[in-house]
């Protein structure tokens, strides 16, 4: 005859392994939303709130100049400012102001550079209400990487999903980390894209004026962090 005391006992002995694999489903998931900077190096200040060293326009237009420890740009055709180093691994992060839902903007980076042309992976800055800030673009290029060009129902997930993060009317905070082919946006905080591609492993960084005559657009507190030696 068994005892009630063995029952639970065994019940007991029972539930404990499936109690450990919950938990370590949990951390699996903890640790994948996570972002690491193992092996990283300092912290490197590319825009010191006083000059625009470091920095070019490969444009014939477009107007960039420092004002209260801000980057201003301003001009009546797109253009992108660039870092005058190029980057491989690196987590970056920045602050943009836009000046209302009307415009658009971006962060670049791995970003290729001609005359009169910036191309590659863009970091996406939406005031408007289609609410896509912080999704992946191809400019120059193959266009909408995620939400995925032409799908309609992914752009409807993202923006219910992710729509709240941009604040419009005030400054927003973005931080990106490329590492390999490991591509990651948050924006304020909070991951709006992880995807894998490997067309660019390495170029430059990038701000974006969208191209509204007279219309001003804001960054500040850019710096980026280089990953793994790189």
């Amino acid at each position: 005859m068994i005892n009630s005391l063995s029952l639970r006992h065994g019940f007991f002995l029972f539930l404990l392994p499936v109690a450990v694999l919950l938990v370590g489903c949990q951390s699996s998931g903890d640790e994948a939303s996570s972002d690491p900077d193992d092996g990283a190096e300092e912290w490197t200040t590319l825009f010191d709130g006083e000059s625009l060293d470091g920095w070019r326009n490969p444009y014939d237009w477009g107007r960039a100049r420092v004002e209260n420890d801000v980057i201003a740009l301003q001009a009546d055709d797109k253009f992108f400012l660039v870092t005058e180093d190029t980057y491989r691994d690196f987590v970056f992060e920045g602050e943009v102001r836009l000046p209302d839902r009307e415009s658009n903007s971006g962060f670049m980076f791995r970003a290729q550079v001609d005359s009169n042309r910036v191309y590659g992976y863009q970091a996406e800055v939406d005031p408007t209400d289609r609410a896509w800030s912080g999704g992946l673009y191809d400019e120059g290029r193959r266009g909408w990487l995620h939400p995925a060009e032409g799908d309609s129902l992914a752009g409807v997930n993202f923006r219910e999903d992710h729509g709240g993060a941009f604040k419009p009317t005030g400054w927003n905070e973005y931080r990106i980390r490329a590492e390999g082919d490991s591509l990651k946006i948050w924006v304020n905080g909070e991951m709006t894209t992880a995807v894998r591609d490997t067309v660019d492993q390495e170029g430059v960084i990038g701000i974006q004026h969208h191209g509204e005559d007279g219309k001003i657009y804001r960054f500040r507190d850019l710096r980026i962090r280089q990953l793994g030696g790189s």
